[in-house]
């Protein structure tokens, strides 16, 4: 268990009675909750996470928490976990038939969404969104009912262009790296490839292909061999099959290697073309966090080219940190236009909570607990309005400040700037003539200052202190 402070990953909105009569906070498993020095690590996370994406264009969108429920069951698979919301008490007269229900994804939202603003939107529309989702899971190590995602798409009508789906790796890239998370992989693939070589294999039905090289991680080399062979595939056909999902290169030496498999085919051909040019267009990262690797297929029958996960290379057993792929269409269900799209998502709260219970956070042994920059001491009750002009001064100045609240000894003001990892206390005049004076927390230096020209040193510019 960490020692990273925390409260729980649980909510407490339920409530039961002891003997006294006073109600005592009871958890609700899955919904996760931290106590303020981890909250500001998360918001910081949420800072870089929206300017990264920002930074390459990308517009913010927010859907509302519910959906219709027919719009959410489009997806019959989760009907398991869908959350739906209804009144305690429900006006009788109420016939409608919409029922509302938290999302359990941002895709189907954003279909919704694309199709509702088609005639307002700029294509390709590219967006973001950060928001927390429902899900009516059991909970357990890195599974929660209430989570954040940060998910980014590239929409496009009749077609998205290549080139989307080597930024879209390169933007999580740069996010991952600057999280700090440890050394990280992401692996890349296209369905395309596994799809074509069945087919020049002649293999009638592809899934059961996807479905055994989707989990040759998990079960082996030889309970995979087993299930294809059991599955009527020959021999000839389940020992390409093992030797193409072996297949790994940093670059596009992959396609070499396919080509040697012997098997041809038009969507083989095209899916190679397509995993080659995003490798190639990935080039320019550093080498060891991208690789095409074509064990990964995705489960979902959703993806029809491009696909991407990512795994903790210190932890692969913990899965992915960050997937996604390529779509062909997005909302055709709601609007007859053809809308294929590429997305990756984070999620978020589930890697923030295991670099969490790691003791991986930068929360250092004396966190900041507040934004506060600067406490500004209250020498007396009756210089309260002097040292508040100071606050005041300091606080037009883009600082964030906090006066103490109580007329109280120096001492206990002094105490309450290191418990809540405050870096600077600010000594107003305590007499006239006197200077005002600045204390850093961290060195213990204390030097005269003009609270209309001081600034930041940076020692405590971030959220570990």
């Amino acid at each position: 268990m960490s020692n990273s402070p925390a409260i729980s990953s649980v909510a407490c909105d339920a409530t039961s009675s002891t003997a006294s009569g006073v109600y005592k906070p009871r958890p609700v498993t899955g919904f996760p909750e931290w106590l303020p020095e981890v909250r500001m690590i998360e918001q910081k996370w949420m800072d870089i996470i929206r300017r990264v994406f920002e930074s390459y264009g990308f517009c913010s969108v927010e859907t509302p928490a519910v959906e219709e429920l027919g719009v959410l069951r489009a997806k019959g698979e989760v009907d398991k976990e869908i959350y739906v919301i209804e009144r305690l008490h429900k006006d009788d007269q109420d016939t409608k038939d919409a029922r509302l229900a938290l999302h359990f994804d941002q895709t189907v939202p954003l279909a919704r969404y694309v199709a509702q603003h088609f005639n307002d939107l700029d294509f390709p529309f590219k967006r973001y969104q950060m928001q927390k989702v429902w899900r009516g899971e059991r909970p357990q190590a890195g599974r929660f009912r209430e989570f954040y995602q940060c998910d980014i798409d590239v929409i496009g009508v009749e077609s998205v262009p290549m080139h989307f789906d080597s930024e879209l790796a390169a933007i999580m890239v740069d996010i991952l790296r600057e999280l700090d998370i440890g050394p990280f992989e992401m692996q890349i693939s296209n369905r395309k490839i596994l799809a074509g070589l069945c087919a020049g294999l002649g293999i009638a039905d592809a899934k059961i292909v996807t479905t055994a090289v989707d989990k040759i991680e998990k079960v082996g080399v030889d309970q995979t061999e087993k299930s294809l062979l059991a599955a009527g595939l020959s021999a000839h056909q389940t020992a390409t099959i093992l030797k193409f999902a072996k297949i790994r290169t940093p670059d596009d030496g992959f396609v070499q290697m396919v080509l040697d498999l012997g098997v041809k085919h038009e969507i083989l051909a095209q899916g190679l073309a397509e995993l080659g040019a995003v490798m190639n267009a990935l080039a320019h990262i550093e080498p060891g966090f991208v690789v095409a690797d074509l064990s990964i297929v995705r489960g979902l029958d959703y993806y029809t080219g491009t696909v991407y996960e990512t795994k903790l290379l210190q932890n692969p057993g913990f899965g992915s940190i960050c997937s996604g792929g390529r779509y062909e269409d997005l909302a055709g269900s709601y609007i007859n236009k053809h809308l294929p799209g590429v997305g990756l998502s984070i999620g978020l709260s589930r890697l923030f909570d295991f670099m969490r219970m790691n003791d991986l956070l930068p929360i250092g042994t004396t966190p900041r607990k507040c934004p506060t920059d600067v406490l500004v001491c209250l020498p007396s009750e009756d210089l309260r309005g002097p040292a508040a002009a100071t606050a005041r001064d300091l606080r037009a100045r883009g600082l964030n400040v906090e006066l103490y609240h109580n007329d109280q000894k120096i001492k206990k003001q002094l105490a309450y700037a290191e418990k809540k990892g405050i870096p600077y206390v600010w000594f107003p005049p305590f007499e006239s003539g006197q200077n005002h004076e600045v204390k850093n927390m961290r060195t213990g230096e204390q030097v005269a200052a003009d609270p209309l020209t001081w600034t930041l040193t940076g020692h405590y510019q971030t959220a570990q202190g």
